[in-house]
Order: structure tokens, then C-alpha cells, then sequence
């Protein structure tokens, strides 16, 4: 996998790099994480180191991560390549997901089948566990990154580190997608990202163009999409 040769960075428009963290034990084993703070796995660290050594390519000029500990070891892996300093921003955290959270995904749909089938298609209404909704999520994740690439100067680079179902949430928040497309677009593999391209203002409408979505070195192992 190489950096894009298209960017430009003499460009105006701005770029969000959406990043996951890497994998995590309770990932491998298919636990739904939530906002527990889970730590990366082996696996996790040298995903996070591996792909660290392309998107310092991609020039980064703030990197900003959830600070759970998975997404901000990733984050530092990158910080440390780029040399660009690292914040973190609780908004970024993945869902949080009540009575869920620690359970195998095939736990949860054997008990709570209704929820958990409403859930995966992606019903805006639906709280994980009693806890958040995609919308809380996405309402969240996209505040987060509009502050921060508000803050960019023109042409510059955002990477945002999270968490699979934050970063879907927070993508079709940004895309202005309603609630019920939201299932079109797929989640993230660990340690993968997305890159969102500003669209030229003068033409109207959504802010962000989806330009490259769960890309990443496939070679390396992964866990559920989201959690």
C-alpha cells in the first residue's frame, strides 16, 4: 500500500483521515468493545507501526484521537513517524454501548435479537445496550471534526483517530447521509482508514466528498468492523 499521488497539498480544500485504532484482544475474540478501555494486542501494535510508515506519507498537520487507550497508542505510532504532535478529544471514542459492552457479537444477538437486528440496519433510534445511538455517535464524531478541521489552515491534513462504528457514524453524519443509508457504507478494519476531501465551497450543499474508504495493508489481521 502507498500514499495517494493525487493529493496536492497546494490545494485549498482541507482532508480528514479517519483512522482505527489496531486490533485488540476482545476484537480477535469478537467482544463488543465499546468504551472499554481495551488495550492493542501484539497484532494491534505492529498494525499500528505498519501503517504509521505510509500515512506519515499522506503529511499530516494534527493528528487528534479518542483517548481510549487502543486509538491513542495507534495514534502515537504516528506521532512518533511524523514527528506532528498528538491531542485527544473524548468525542472521538467509540459508541457506547450499556449492557453490551465485554459480550461476544454472537451473545448479543441471541439475547437481544430484536435490538441487535435493529442495530445492524442501522436504526438511528436503536441504543446499543441502552446506550448510544448511530446518531448520538455520528451527531458527536462529526462536532469533533469540524472543530478540528475548522482549525486547519487551507489545504491541510486531519487525522482522526477512532473506533469502527464511530468512524461510520461520524462519516455519514459529515456525508449528510439519512439515518436509514447508513448501512451502505461498511465499517472499518482495524487499523485501516478513510479519507474525506473538502468540496469546493462555492458549489453548495455537503462540505466533504468520500474520496477512499477502509483502505489499509489487508495482509494483516483484523476483528469486527465495529465495537
Amino acid at each position: 500500500m502507498t500514499a495517494s499521488a493525487s493529493w496536492d497539498p497546494a490545494r485549498t480544500g482541507k482532508r480528514v483521515i479517519f483512522w482505527r485504532h489496531g486490533r485488540t484482544e476482545w476484537n480477535r475474540a469478537g467482544r463488543f468493545q465499546g468504551q472499554q478501555d481495551i488495550a492493542l494486542d501484539p497484532s494491534g501494535v505492529h498494525q499500528a507501526v505498519e501503517a504509521a510508515a505510509v500515512l506519515r506519507h499522506l503529511h499530516p498537520d494534527v493528528i487528534v484521537s479518542s483517548d481510549l487507550s487502543r486509538a491513542l497508542a495507534t495514534g502515537q505510532a504516528l506521532a512518533e513517524a511524523s514527528g506532528k504532535p498528538i491531542s485527544t478529544d473524548p468525542r472521538l471514542r467509540e459508541t457506547y454501548a450499556g449492557t453490551w459492552e465485554g459480550l461476544f457479537f454472537a451473545d448479543i444477538a441471541a439475547r437481544f435479537p430484536q435490538e441487535q437486528a435493529g442495530w445492524a440496519a442501522g436504526n438511528g433510534d436503536v441504543r446499543a445496550g441502552g446506550g448510544e445511538s448511530r446518531v448520538d455517535v455520528g451527531r458527536r464524531v462529526a462536532e469533533a471534526v469540524t472543530e478540528a478541521a475548522d482549525a486547519l489552515k487551507p489545504g491541510g491534513t486531519l487525522v482522526a483517530v477512532s473506533h469502527g462504528g464511530a468512524i461510520r457514524a461520524g462519516i455519514c453524519a459529515l456525508l449528510g447521509l439519512p439515518t436509514e443509508s447508513w448501512t451502505v457504507i461498511s465499517g472499518v478494519s482495524n487499523s485501516h482508514w478513510s479519507i474525506l476531501e473538502e468540496r469546493d465551497a462555492t458549489a453548495g450543499g455537503v462540505r466533504w466528498n468520500l474520496a477512499q474508504h477502509n483502505v489499509g495493508l489487508d495482509a494483516l489481521p483484523s476483528g469486527p468492523l465495529e465495537g
